[in-house]
């Protein structure tokens, strides 16, 4: 059987994190989905989805992410029967994250913690520009001619 589960969408909230008994983070935040479509006439509707994230992925979240954050979220679908103190049964639906990816970048508006460079380490890649015909070297070799003449197929 398969229960996965693949969210994009904003933080409603900052991430709250916590710690079991025994010092395992636990984190928990919403995403405010939007829904790909929308009945005619009306508005797209959004789905507030609970988010639960443990141990590092808590940690990551609980660290990176703000409200407002645009997250992929990547985990299982659980549903919780508890009961509440006025002593009604309740029922619950929550995702619990194996993966959770930045959905945007710092430039989309977005900003980041403190200490969190997200520039990239990498140089922005130039536009392609043709060049004049280097003459031959003087290793031996000469250009060729774009003769396609004697090419056998």
């Amino acid at each position: 059987m398969l229960n996965h589960i693949v969210l994009m969408g904003r933080l409603t909230r900052d991430p709250e994190l916590r710690r079991t008994g025994s010092g395992i983070a636990v984190a928990s935040f919403t995403l405010a989905v939007d829904r790909d479509f929308a009945a005619q006439g009306a508005e797209k509707e959004t789905d507030f989805v609970d988010i639960v994230a443990w141990r590092n992925t808590a940690e990551f979240v609980s660290r990176y992410f703000t409200k407002g954050r645009m997250a992929v979220v990547t985990g299982r679908l659980q549903i919780r029967n508890w009961t509440d103190k006025d002593g009604n049964k309740r029922r619950s639906a929550e995702v619990v994250a194996d993966n959770v990816y930045f959905g945007d970048s710092k430039r989309d508006g977005a900003s980041a913690p403190a200490g969190f460079d997200q520039t990239p380490s990498y140089a922005a890649p130039q536009p392609y520009q043709q060049s004049a015909p280097q003459a031959p070297a003087a290793s031996g070799f000469s250009m060729l001619e774009d003769d396609d003449s004697e090419l056998p197929f």
